[in-house]
């Protein structure tokens, strides 16, 4: 093995790392006394608008998840689909039922005019 991947390996782990620090803010801003329903509709919308990065958090995954798919369809030994299907499959859950279910949440907690 040579040295490229694992350094690869670990700058991905810091990335994680620190996307798993800004979660935990988020969530812990979530736990706060003080949020009204207006404030949860706010920082649901966050979560799926078109603001930087585009798309939202939530694009940004299924993104971070249909690279995974293409890579995995590169290297299946079989390109049978066992890896990149699922991770595609995810991606989409991501996109089309958990996007659209914040959408939702937002839009019952409070309504905005013309947005989401």
């Amino acid at each position: 093995m040579t040295g490229q991947p694992r350094t690869r390996l670990e700058r991905v782990r810091a990335s994680v790392g620190i996307a798993s620090l800004a979660l935990q803010q988020i969530e812990d801003d979530l736990r706060a006394d003080d949020v009204d329903q207006e404030e949860l509709a706010a920082i649901l919308r966050e979560l799926i608008e078109d603001t930087d990065p585009p798309g939202g958090f939530m694009a940004v995954v299924a993104q971070l998840l249909t690279a995974a798919a293409r890579r995995a369809e590169q290297v299946e030994p079989d390109r049978d689909g066992d890896a990149s299907c699922p991770l595609h499959e995810a991606a989409a859950l991501i996109t089309d039922n958990a996007g659209q279910r914040l959408i939702w949440a937002a839009r019952a907690l409070h309504p905005q005019q013309g947005g989401i």
